[in-house]
């Protein structure tokens, strides 16, 4: 139901390094890279004067998160309590 956009979210939590303005503004990036596809389709052509097809304008988004993670998963940590639960003290 979600289409991938978990891994995508989850991708701009690690881009954003887990803090809330950053990850806003990774999530309208990626957001508009998803809308951008949605636009593309059938107007970009090949020199040939065929349509690209559908299914490789739809991998954009997914690429290019991979591609921007590759350079910036080693400068991002999680914290240090991830997954840890939260006792009142």
């Amino acid at each position: 139901m979600t289409a991938g956009r978990g891994f995508i979210a989850l991708a701009a939590l690690i881009l954003a390094k887990w803090k809330p303005v950053p990850v806003m503004l990774a999530c309208l990036f990626f957001g508009f890279m998803e809308a951008l596809t949605v636009q593309i389709q059938g107007v970009i052509k090949l020199p040939s004067g065929e349509n690209i097809p559908v299914q490789f304008i739809q991998i954009i988004p997914y690429v290019l998160t991979i591609i921007v993670l590759a350079g910036f998963i080693g400068l991002s940590r999680a914290p240090k309590a991830l997954g840890i639960p939260y006792k009142k003290g």
